[in-house]
This record gives structure tokens, sequence and C-alpha cells, in this order.
């Protein structure tokens, strides 16, 4: 059964997002925008329109997501009184309990999410490193990973290219996850050099082995942000897909390439930024796509510039190794720590079938605005 102090701490941390979010200022907002929606040339400019309807969404859900935890808020406090009554258990004032902080914490969370990428779509990419065969088959793991945390979430996933591993597992593969709010927001978190520590299935001997995989996120732009991309310093190669996508995958040149020399705006200095889509069948397509994958690589350091984080790009540009992982997960001693918030647990399997969300809050409390 619940204390009176912990039903004080649920009122006070309902009463405190109330404020956090300015929920009173946030109606009348909703009401303006929306009374915008209701114009007679409203839908002329269909792309206009739509940026109105997504702006009228977003703050209804922040009004929505609190007045369910003022309800359940509320409700907690009946429940905590009725019980003094004997009208309900000490089993339904706990349950009762658990839902008003569940939605608390889940609120608490995306008001952490305060930067203007956050609430975007994201380009995850996994590389294996160093190890061959072993971390190949680790990055594979690595997807699936984040994969099912895509699906627990409601998110959808779109392979854009897969290069397998020569024996096993992966080499690397670029994923986009979509159709949700937050997923950059969320997944930022997961940015840099991940280690596993198992007893090797492709070693004879049996010896404990470490990998190494990266994991690069980045905002996937859409058409309504506008980023400048150079046409002198873009060139295309075409070639033929291997593996899944269908009997005539190696038979037409339906894979890209896009090569884009970026310059530096600050240090002059040039990089080549590569690209690979084999998604569809239809070159076409997987050219406008590898030029939207550019464009959210190009977004993405504007952004880390503007946000005064290059120090912390730059480290995650480290090679692949001993020294620069954010997480290890050791599989024979039952743990997986995230070595920048002291965060672990032992339920490794859970973590590898996508638990990943006691991470993503340990690490969006500790760095609420560093990405």
């Amino acid at each position: 059964m619940i204390t009176s102090d912990q039903l004080k701490d649920v009122l006070d941390r309902a009463d405190a997002l109330h404020k956090y979010l300015n929920i009173d200022q946030k109606k009348v907002e909703f009401e303006e925008e929306q009374l915008r929606t209701q114009a007679p040339d409203f839908w002329e400019d269909v792309e206009r329109a739509q940026e109105q309807m997504k702006k009228v969404k977003s703050i209804e859900k922040w009004i929505v997501g609190y007045n369910n935890v003022r309800q359940l808020a509320d409700e907690l406090q009946l429940a905590f009184d009725f019980y003094k009554e004997e009208m309900v258990t000490e089993q339904e004032v706990d349950e009762d309990y658990d839902k008003a902080v569940k939605a608390i914490e889940d609120l608490e969370l995306k008001n952490m999410l305060r930067q203007e990428e956050d609430p975007m779509d994201c380009v995850m990419k996994i590389n294996s490193g160093a190890g061959g065969t072993e971390s190949q088959d680790w990055a594979q793991m690595l997807m699936r990973m984040y994969m099912r945390w895509a699906e627990a979430h409601g998110y959808k996933v779109t392979i854009s290219n897969l290069q397998e591993g020569d024996e096993a597992g992966i080499k690397s593969v670029t994923m986009e996850i979509e159709g949700g709010e937050f997923a950059y927001g969320f997944l930022k978190s997961e940015n840099g050099v991940h280690r596993l520590v198992r007893v090797s299935p492709f070693n004879a001997q049996g010896k404990r082995m470490t990998s190494f995989a990266s994991v690069f996120v980045s905002p996937l732009v859409d058409e309504t942000i506008e980023v400048y991309v150079d046409p002198a310093r873009v060139s295309w190669d075409t070639f033929r897909s291997s593996g899944a996508g269908g009997q005539n995958v190696n038979k037409v040149e339906s894979g890209v390439r896009l090569r884009y020399m970026y310059q530096d705006p600050d240090t002059g200095e040039e990089e080549e930024i590569l690209i690979e889509n084999t998604e569809t069948r239809d070159q076409p397509k997987n050219r406008a796509k590898a030029m939207l994958l550019l464009k959210s690589q190009l977004y993405d350091r504007a952004m880390k510039k503007r946000l005064a984080e290059k120090a912390k790009i730059e480290a995650g540009k480290k090679k692949i190794e001993w020294g620069s992982q954010i997480r290890s997960y050791v599989f024979d001693d039952r743990r997986v720590k995230d070595h920048r918030t002291n965060y672990q647990t032992t339920d490794v399997d859970g973590v590898m079938n996508g638990d990943l969300d006691p991470f993503i809050k340990a690490y969006l409390m500790e760095f609420p605005v560093n990405e």
C-alpha cells in the first residue's frame, strides 16, 4: 500500500508538469491554431495546410498527455481516500499509483526533448567494427535489437541499404525509423560504439571474445525542411544490388551510390559523404531516397554545429575499438552497462529484445540538451 508521501509526490509532479508545460498557454494556442484550420481557403495550399494540421496536433498531444496525467493523479487521490473508508482494496490503490507514475514519467521524459529536431524521424546506421565475423554478427544483433524497440513503440522501420557479412551477420545497415513521435529524440542516446563480450560461437576453442559495432543516428528530414545541396559536389554511380530484394535484383542496376564532397563551412576541410541505397528495384526512387538521406546528414551536421556539440561528434568518430564504447554488453556476467550514465541491468535478454527505455531515460535525464 502506498504512503501519503508517495501520493503527495504524484500530485506535486502533476502540478509541476502543468507549470513546466505551460498548459494554460497551450490551450489558448490550440484554440487559435485550430481556428486557422477553419478558414474557407485553408486547403487551397495543401502543403501549408498539412504543416498547420501538424502544428495543431503537436499542441493537442501535450494537452491530452497532461489531461491524462491529471485524471490519473485525481483518481489516485480518490482511491487513497476511499481506502480509508474500505471502499477499495490496497491492490486497487497500488494499481492506480503505478498507472499515474508511468503516465507522469512518460510525459516528463517527453518534456526533456525540447530541441527542434527531437520530434523528427531518424536515420540509423550500424557499422561492424574490428573482429571480422564476430563483430559482423554483433552488428546484426544490434540491428535486431533496434528493430524490436521500434516495433514495440509503433515505429516503421525501412532498410535502405544492407551489406551482408562474409560468413555471418552484416557489415553495415542503414535504417529509417519513422511513423511516430520523437524517434530521433529517443534514439540519439544510442550514438556511439557498442561493445560485446561473450563466448563466441565462431571460435572453435570457445574463447571469450570482445567485439565492437558503431551506431550513428541523425534526424530524417522531410520535404518541408530546406537543406542546400551543391549540385557541383554531387556524383552518382549505379550498381547491381545483392541480397534480398527479389529475383531480378541482380539483373538491373537499381542500386545507387551517391558521393558528395562536403566542405566544412568553418574550417574549409573537405570530406566525402558516401550513401548507398538499394531499397527498391526502381532506380529513380532509390536516387530520391539517397538524396533525402544526404540532406538528413547535412542537416545533422548543421544542427550539431548549432548546438556547439562538435567535440562530441568528433569523439563519435573514434576508431571502433577499446576505450571508445558508450555501452558494454557482457553476456557471461549477465550485465549491460552504459558508461555515460552508469545505468546497468542484468536483464541481458530483455535488452537484446529491445527493452532500451531505461537506458534512454537515464541518458535524457543526465544529458537533456546535450545532443
